[in-house]
């Protein structure tokens, strides 16, 4: 038996599921079809088998399943690889056909008067985007392990466990209507709610009329509870004002902290779902401060106010968008705002980030060529090596940072500072989540921020979110009395580029050819583990530029199914950093300019 000593662990922060209705919970389609009822087996755990069970009623005699080719990531995972088999038999227990389509399609014939499909899938993959049962717990992404019949994606359904270890209970933000049954309005709403089973300790806070319940199933010794639920309430505190909006009455939050490499997280409509490795967590609190504010803001951008080209999901092929830059990377903007305006993160740290996200974007010359709407569309790229390749591609979640907080000082300026970033996300939670609407990308942030500001901000769009332009950084920072400066700096080099993916692994993005990383045997596309025995910290380059030119390191890295240790000596190089800092001759307006969008705070507007 795997001891948790050894293993993962995990924090839930889990309440029942809101009542309250959202574009999430509306029909896929206008036909809902028969309802399905699942019934999940956790008999196999040892060998990490779930067994589905999966009952139709009376509808077409032939019915399509479809399981999903992919969920969370925007990559093609192709889930139906982890299914060993798919059997059919009616009421009556008789065989029926099944007939596969295509990799993740099957047609079962016989159904007319109602049918059980009975599968079995793999489920080992650790991590917040999938599905993992063994003999510690199970964690389900559902779109990973449940078909759905596809005359009826839109339709009730129920799921249940069966054959569940003694002692484990379950967390989940479905309701359970039918003990021991959850019960979902649709499929959409079933696979935007994972579930947890297992063990776990618990705690639980109220805030701002709002139940949170905490659920821990982790070794003590790797976290502090009192101090993560007090940044949690601090986060959600702060979110929900600058909002000014709850859209739930209970929320959900899952903590993964497995004692080797982890990262990562993926929202979901009344919950989110967050790995963070164990020995990052002990050495700062920071990581976890950030990925919890940036996955609670999701709630509103992304799961209510969110792009047309997302909706409705196809889970058959890549959905397209534009809009990643200001779903993901606006979201970044406003996750710094949140832990500013909570007291977890301080102007001068703030500041320096800035200047860290600027050099990351000026750094990868691929900004010349690449868009921020560009680099949205090509998210489905970014499981390939060459792709991420600084000269190749830029990234939605930097760039769109960084476009956040220019935007939000356009709309303050444009607005005589009346208006800001906030202003804009109230706009469109009114105008588009509210009446169970969706925005046309970019073209629709542009619309609600001129709405907002009532200003021109068509030059600002066309030069730097759909065009390549260079941003000139001091005019743009001019209003809140800053400035970006240049610094050539002499750094470590380790002859290799890192990046963390989506999905929270640190791949080497690139090695240099000739240098001791390459001698080493290090290769491009390798998964980093370690660095010197420490676990990857939440800036990789960072990890490594903590190391001085001459020093040793020895990085652990996965390559397919084997493990490697490398080690070899770092070089010197020299690069120019971009660094934030205050305007000469700063004036009061400025500063009074600057504590306004710090804290998140506008003008009266005078009207003559």
């Amino acid at each position: 038996m795997r001891m948790i000593s050894a293993a993962r662990a995990v924090i839930l922060v889990f309440v029942c599921a809101s009542t309250l209705t959202n574009a999430q919970d509306q029909p896929s389609t206008n036909q809902r079809g028969p309802s399905t009822q699942y019934t999940i087996s956790l008999a196999k755990a040892q060998a990490h088998i779930i067994t589905v069970r999966m009952d139709l009623d009376k509808g077409l005699p032939e019915r399509q399943l479809q399981l999903p080719v992919w969920n969370a990531l925007y990559q093609v995972r192709d889930f139906s690889q982890y299914v060993s088999w798919v059997n059919a038999t009616d009421h009556q227990g008789r065989p029926q056909p099944v007939r596969k389509i295509n990799k993740s399609l099957w047609q079962v014939s016989g159904a007319g008067n109602g049918i059980r499909i009975t599968y079995e899938v793999y489920a080992d993959v650790a991590g917040p985007y999938s599905a993992q049962l063994d003999a510690h717990h199970a964690f389900l992404n559902m779109a990973d392990v449940l078909m759905y019949a596809v005359d009826s994606r839109s339709a009730a359904l129920t799921v249940e466990f069966e054959d569940i270890p003694k002692g484990w209970k379950i967390a989940t933000a479905l309701t359970q209507c039918m003990p021991p049954r959850f019960c979902a309005p649709n499929y959409d709403r079933l696979v935007d709610s994972p579930f947890e089973v297992g063990t776990f300790r618990e705690d639980d806070f109220d805030e701002g009329g709002a139940r949170y319940r905490v659920v821990v199933d982790a070794d003590p010794s790797d976290y502090d509870m009192g101090n993560l639920v007090k940044a949690l309430r601090a986060i959600v505190k702060n979110a929900t004002r600058w909002m000014d909006d709850r859209p739930f009455e209970s929320y959900v939050f899952f903590y993964h902290f497995p004692r080797g490499p982890g990262g990562g997280g993926m929202e979901h409509a009344y919950g989110t779902a967050i790995e963070i490795s164990a020995a990052t967590l002990k050495e700062s609190q920071d990581w976890f401060n950030d990925v919890s504010a940036h996955e609670f803001f999701h709630l509103w951008n992304v799961k209510r106010i969110r792009p047309q080209t997302l909706e409705p999901v196809d889970y058959t092929k890549e959905n397209y968008t534009r809009a990643l830059w200001f779903s993901e990377g606006v979201t970044s903007t406003v996750q710094g705002y949140i832990l500013l305006q909570a007291g977890l993160l301080d102007e001068r740290r703030y500041l320096q980030r800035l200047g860290d996200q600027i050099t990351t974007l000026q750094q990868r010359s691929a900004h010349k060529t690449q868009s921020a709407e560009e680099s949205s569309l090509d998210a489905w790229l970014e499981k390939y090596t060459y792709y991420r390749e600084p000269d190749r591609s830029i990234s939605y979640y930097n760039k769109g940072e960084l476009l956040g907080v220019l935007l939000d000082l356009k709309i303050r300026e444009g607005s005589q500072f009346t208006a800001s970033l906030r202003e804009l996300f109230q706009w469109m939670n009114k105008h588009y989540a509210g009446q169970g609407k969706f925005f046309d990308d970019s073209e629709g942030v542009r619309q609600a921020a001129q709405s907002v500001c009532k200003c021109d901000l068509q030059e600002f769009f066309d030069h730097y979110v759909s065009g390549t332009d260079e941003i000139p950084w001091d005019p743009m920072l001019s209003s809140v009395g800053l400035r970006v400066v240049q610094q050539s700096v002499e750094v470590a080099d380790a002859g290799l580029d890192v990046q963390r993916v989506f999905g929270g692994m640190v791949i080497l993005a690139s090695v240099d050819p000739g240098s001791d990383a390459a001698r080493a045997g290090v290769l491009a596309g390798d998964t980093l583990l370690s660095i010197n025995g420490k676990a990857i910290g939440p800036d990789p380059r960072a990890s490594l530029g903590a190391w001085r030119p001459g020093d040793t390191i020895r990085l652990r890295v996965r390559r397919g199914v084997d493990e490697h240790e490398l080690k070899f000596k770092l070089g010197a190089k020299k690069q120019v950093e971009y660094v934030v800092r205050d305007v000469e001759n700063l004036s009061a307006e400025q500063k009074a300019h600057r504590e306004e969008w710090l804290k998140g705070k506008t003008r009266e507007a005078t009207h003559p």
